[in-house]
């Protein structure tokens, strides 16, 4: 469980990588010869910890954490808020699952990006520390952020938040988190969300598309860390039939009355084509949902080449996605 041995090289050829990418992959090198969970903890505190810091001294918002119930034990959630007061009296507000292979990173990674839809949207955002794998396994990652969201959904008023502008945001893991937690939203009866935005998902742990065969080795997160990351999750149950949506959201058949989607993912990256064959599915099931696949990047892209002219683009498109649905 703690460790896997990295597979065999890649016999697919690969999309390229942005000029951009080229000296960074050559300056990583090559692969780890094994992943372990400590390690992988180790190294994205480490990334994230500066960018946790800067959002601390932030003096546009404010950082509060809250302790509220979960299905197993509480949980803390943290809430930031524009300092400067809406003219309107109730703010948007956007419910964020962080990445981290399901195993590493906490509710403050990637939670910098809350200064900028603060500035942008005027937003509140809500960032949950669920229960990461292996110690918590199967759907419980998914269960502790559905209560974080129900938990928001009804002590929206209490934070001066529009209930009509409840939107959903994960990214990588927390995008596959996201994409079950929308259906929980929809089986169990709510909350009602006006939009979800997957960013880069992880959804689906069998590992069989193209993609994750191009993209199975490589210094960029790849499909043999994505299948360690599955197992720590599912055990031996990963990539058999006993799996379900709440799990590995690409295991639904039906995403009918999902709210409209926004996905997004890298063409160099071994999650792209589940990414696509799940928002094909979306379609299948009547929901709005707008798909872009940015040429010459790895998973992580917006990080890893943040001033890459197609990372630009992506945060450019992706907040013109959400202002649009906040103004609906």
């Amino acid at each position: 469980m703690r460790k896997v041995v990295a597979g065999p090289a890649d016999r697919l050829p690969r999309p390229p990588y942005d000029a951009k990418i080229t000296p960074i992959f050559k300056a990583l090198g090559g692969m780890p010869e094994r992943y372990e969970v400590e390690k992988l903890r180790k190294d994205a505190s480490a990334r994230t910890l500066p960018l946790t810091n800067a959002l601390f001294a932030d003096r546009s918002v404010s950082v509060e954490d809250i302790t509220i119930p979960g299905p197993r034990q509480d949980l803390t959630v943290s809430v930031v808020r524009p300092v400067a007061p809406t003219t309107s009296g109730y703010h948007p507000c956007i419910f964020y699952i962080h990445g981290g292979a399901l195993v590493a990173a906490d509710r403050f990674a990637g939670l910098d990006t809350s200064v900028i839809w603060a500035r942008e949207f005027n937003a509140i955002t809500i960032s949950v520390e669920y229960g990461r794998a292996p110690e918590s396994t199967g759907t419980q990652p998914a269960e502790d952020c559905y209560a974080a969201l129900l938990w928001a959904g009804s002590h929206l008023s209490e934070l001066h938040a529009d209930p009509e502008r409840l939107l959903l945001y994960g990214t990588s893991a927390g995008g596959g988190l996201a994409a079950a937690v929308a259906l929980m939203a929809r089986d169990k009866g709510g909350p009602t969300l006006c939009g979800l935005v997957l960013e880069c998902p992880m959804l689906d742990d069998r590992n069989e598309k193209v993609s994750s065969q191009q993209f199975s080795t490589g210094p960029f997160y790849n499909s043999t860390l994505n299948a360690f990351a599955w197992r720590c999750l599912l055990g031996e149950r990963v990539g058999g039939s006993s799996v379900s949506e709440y799990e590995a959201p690409a295991r639904a058949q039906d995403l009918s009355r999902l709210p409209p989607t926004f996905l997004d993912c890298a063409s160099a990256e071994p999650f792209r084509d589940e990414i696509v064959a799940f928002a094909s599915k979306l379609w299948e099931g009547g929901v709005q949902a707008e798909l872009h696949v940015w040429p010459g990047g790895p998973h992580g892209y917006d990080r890893i080449v943040p001033t890459a002219p197609f990372a630009i683009l992506a945060r450019k498109t992706r907040l013109s996605w959400i202002r649009r649905i906040f103004s609906q």
